[in-house]
């Protein structure tokens, strides 16, 4: 990849001139021209595949080419008007611009893990259209400055590959699905199973480069310390369109151990995850264990159990880890057996779920390994659940077809950081965190309502063991559920709900920085930041609170 300050401006004029439109579209054809206009043409362009309408045979395949959550590709959800697949820095530029001239709603999409589809669906806006980020995707790697230029468009897979390709003992600490796009998963936090080391990657962000809502490109020094900290855990498509990440690469050892430890209730799941919860987040940092929990078939014919699957990285050899296992959770039962030595970059197919031995090339696919109609939503652990609540939770499990809950753990270095470091502000004192999903295979209205209403209820059960005052979210595990800004609009009082779970006292900040560089409020959706009201805004620009 060319550096991303020295991108080259390939034009859109040749390329958009043989798109077709419809002669009854007027937004199409004006939003076409204005591509044009202001897109520099001085250099021949082929590929006439970037600009997708529903007229066009490939839209819908484009559409749900990443999209994972399948309700929102139903009949009766918004389509946009049509979706524009960049190819240079100067088409996002282009895209902003005429969207803003135009007055039509945009929506950025990098990946498709938006699990409310806030980046490419619409519940409040029609017309809209969507800026595809998938075709910018480049990663250049600097091992002697350890760090990575990685665009928007590539999944967080094809950076972990990158970086394998040019050594053995670096690596970078983010997701554990490898199919996640760079962009957004990092405007998020980005947690995955290195973070009790060395924090979450937007923890390891030194620099970025955005489109602001003016359509200006802007690096960390041009758009300031303010904006460049919202960017990094305040959540997407509030600030601007994120282009690329400087990431700061983390060394790692040439060798390091997973394993999966299943157990059922009948063989002490209860207990052994009451002792899971005590020790989880004091575990030496170079270890996370995290939790799968799901709904299975018992020994006994006709019946259900709850299994729990303990998934866990070291970034070490086994007989260190068989010691610190031995010392500080030997409830589990660890042995050498349940242990495997691998490289850093095997451990990711790993903990992504591939096959034994699939190669690591399988991570330049981007590929996500699943699709669903689904719900989730997410919660955060001060004090151990006790055991009753545990098996209060369970038979409420068993009542669903197709449940999930997964534990992260926290501690480490995630409670050596301050909350205010960043917008992402779930960390000391955070024992582990929930995410709770139901899945289910029919398209009709009816299944959706039954399975999102059994996970409301789940939720509610919940209430007694998770934080409180804020009850906190993660943003990333986007829940609509929480409130919603409406036809266009954000309402600060009403934001105010929603925001305080996702950041707590960070959303104030968000607020004010969103204020400053999008009064406008250009990029919005539903979960979006608020500006504050007009009188506020000029209060505080009086005051030179900015």
């Amino acid at each position: 990849m060319a550096d991303p300050q020295t991108l080259p401006i390939l034009p859109l004029l040749l390329l958009l001139l043989s798109v077709p439109f419809a002669a009854s579209n007027p937004l199409q054809e004006k939003y076409h021209q204005c591509l044009v206009h202001n897109t520099d043409a001085d250099q021949p362009v082929t590929i006439s595949t970037v600009f997708y309408t529903p007229n066009n045979s490939s839209f819908h395949s484009v559409l749900e080419s990443t999209a994972q959550n399948l309700r929102y590709l139903v009949p009766s959800v918004s389509k946009p008007e049509l979706i524009f697949t960049p190819l240079t820095e100067s088409h996002v530029q282009a895209a902003v611009i005429c969207s803003k001239k135009l007055g039509v709603p945009l929506r950025v999409r990098s990946g498709g893990h938006d699990y409310e589809a806030v980046s490419y669906a619409s519940e409040t806006e029609t017309p809209f259209i969507i800026v595809d980020m998938a075709r910018l995707r480049s990663v250049t790697v600097d091992i002697d400055d350890n760090t990575a230029w990685v665009q928007a468009g590539a999944t967080i897979g094809e950076l972990y590959y990158r970086i394998y390709e040019k050594s053995s003992v670096h690596g970078f600490p983010a997701g554990l699905c490898t199919s996640l796009g760079v962009g957004g998963h990092i405007t998020g936090g980005a947690y995955g199973p290195m973070m009790r080391k060395y924090g979450l990657g937007a923890d390891n962000v030194v620099d970025a480069r955005i489109v602001d809502a003016n359509g200006r490109i802007l690096d960390r020094e041009a758009m300031g310390e303010d904006l460049f900290w919202a960017i990094r855990g305040g959540g997407g498509g509030s600030f601007g369109l994120i282009l690329a990440w400087k990431t700061q690469l983390v060394q790692v050892p040439k060798t390091v151990t997973v394993f999966t430890v299943p157990k059922t209730l009948e063989q002490g799941a209860t207990k052994i995850l009451y002792k899971w919860q005590q020790v989880a987040d004091k575990l030496d940092e170079n270890l996370f264990i995290r939790v799968i929990i799901q709904v299975a078939d018992a020994a006994v014919k006709g019946k259900r159990t709850v299994g729990t699957a303990y998934n866990a990285l070291f970034l070490g050899r086994v007989n260190k880890l068989l010691k610190v296992m031995g010392k500080s959770f030997p409830e589990l039962g660890l042995t050498r057996k349940d242990c495997q030595e691998m490289s850093w970059i095997e451990s990711v197919l790993y903990i992504a779920g591939y096959p034994s031995k699939t190669p690591p090339e399988v991570l330049l696919q981007g590929k996500s390994l699943f699709k669903n109609y689904f719900k989730a939503k997410s919660d955060f652990v001060k004090k151990p659940i006790p055991e009753d609540g545990l098996e209060g939770l369970w038979k409420r499990l068993m009542e669903e077809e197709i449940p999930l809950m997964i534990w992260n753990p926290y501690g480490g270095m995630m409670s050596k950081i301050s909350e205010s470091e960043i917008p992402f502000p779930h960390r000391n004192g955070t024992l582990f965190k929930i995410q709770y999903v139901t899945t289910w295979s029919a398209g009709d209205k009816e299944s959706a309502a039954k399975h999102i209403d059994w996970m409301r209820r789940l939720y509610n059960y919940m209430s007694t063991y998770v934080s409180m005052l804020p009850r906190e979210a993660y943003v990333n595990y986007r829940d609509l559920d929480l409130g919603m800004n409406k036809n266009g609009s954000t309402d600060f009082v009403q934001a105010s709900v929603w925001g305080t779970k996702y950041f707590k006292n960070n959303f104030n900040r968000l607020v004010r920085i969103k204020s400053k560089v999008d009064p406008e409020n250009f990029f919005r959706h539903e979960q979006s930041i608020p500006v504050l009201p007009t009188v506020e805004r000029k209060s505080e620009r009086k005051g030179d609170h900015w």
